[in-house]
């Protein structure tokens, strides 16, 4: 089946501050996901819609390691919801999303890359 590598160059929020976030007040954490939300669709717009279960490997890139690694991959909750909300997936429990994978790496950009593997079903 078919991989598809996207990148997103965009420096999620860790999820200590979208925690933060909430606590402002009833309304500025869902303020602060559409946004984040509103961004990503426009990196995976040129995805397919996929019609058939996929795998994805997340690859976190950050510009230094001050950021704990679960604060980092948190993200991928942004990331799937909007590839639901855009139409690329159905929907993203374990019938359309039956993997993932988080690797960490360091360089000059904050970002991620998305490859992701349509799997057969079983």
């Amino acid at each position: 089946m078919a991989i598809y590598k996207i990148d997103i160059p965009y420096k999620f929020p860790s999820f200590n501050q979208y925690v933060n976030e909430c606590r402002k007040n009833k309304y500025a954490g869902g303020n602060m996901k559409k946004k984040i939300q509103e961004d990503i669709m426009y990196f995976i717009n040129k995805l397919p819609q996929f019609k058939t279960p996929i795998s994805i490997k997340f690859i976190w890139i950050e510009g230094n390691k001050r950021r704990d690694l679960d604060n980092i991959c948190y993200a991928k909750k942004f990331i799937l919801d909007s590839m639901v909300k855009a139409g690329k997936l159905k929907d993203d429990n374990r019938n359309y999303v039956v993997g993932f994978e988080d690797t960490f790496e360091y360089g000059k950009e904050t970002k991620v890359i998305l490859e992701i593997e349509e799997v057969q079903d079983e």
